[in-house]
């Protein structure tokens, strides 16, 4: 059965959403594609007609699970600059949130992936690196007072916190981690 145009665009963003999410949860090479596939109710066969290959997905998955990110950082910035509240202080408590720990697979792409990503070619890489510089400049935004390269110093608090948080069994040992990394970077904010 012919597919319409678009059909074959919903049912591309489908696995592109799809991908980006369990790819989150369990690492590129933690995903096949029938199971990938499956996920959206499409079969294998239909993924060569719509990618390249799988490291083309993975590709457009993080791009992808990147912008989301990005996109909800500046709407939860200019939420509280509308609300007369700190967005600097708005952004470091929503990252560092219990529930954004347990929610891997629609959580921050940087601590999820960002190790595999260094493995998988250049291109990724590069992605990576501009979702950083993008994130960076959010927070810049938020903390015009700050010194140079802070930003960057509180975005890798932030994401080296989520990650070891994610790390632990114990959720009050994670909690614990969370809230020291939100102390450390919020000061008398917190």
């Amino acid at each position: 059965m012919r597919v319409s145009r678009e059909q074959a665009e919903d049912n591309r963003r489908a696995v592109v959403e799809a991908a980006g999410k369990l790819f989150r949860e369990r690492g590129f090479d933690g995903v096949g594609l029938n199971e990938l596939m499956g996920s959206v109710g499409l079969t294998h066969g239909g993924f060569y007609k719509q990618f390249a290959s799988k490291d083309a997905l993975a590709l457009e998955a993080c791009e992808r699970a990147l912008e989301k990110g990005a996109d909800g950082w500046r709407r939860a910035a200019d939420a509280a600059n509308a609300e007369g509240k700190d967005a600097y202080a708005a952004l470091v408590e929503r990252y560092l949130a219990p529930g954004h720990r347990a929610n891997v697979g629609t959580g921050c792409a940087f601590a999820a992936l960002a190790a595999d990503a260094a493995r998988h070619g250049p291109e990724l890489p590069r992605r990576f690196e501009a979702g950083i510089k993008t994130y960076a400049a959010i927070l810049e935004d938020a903390m015009p007072d700050a010194a140079p390269d802070a930003a960057l110093a509180t975005f890798s608090t932030m994401v080296g916190a989520l990650l070891l948080a994610r790390a632990v069994e114990d959720e009050d040992y994670a909690r614990r981690i969370l809230a020291a990394a939100a102390a450390s970077l919020l000061g008398d904010k917190a």
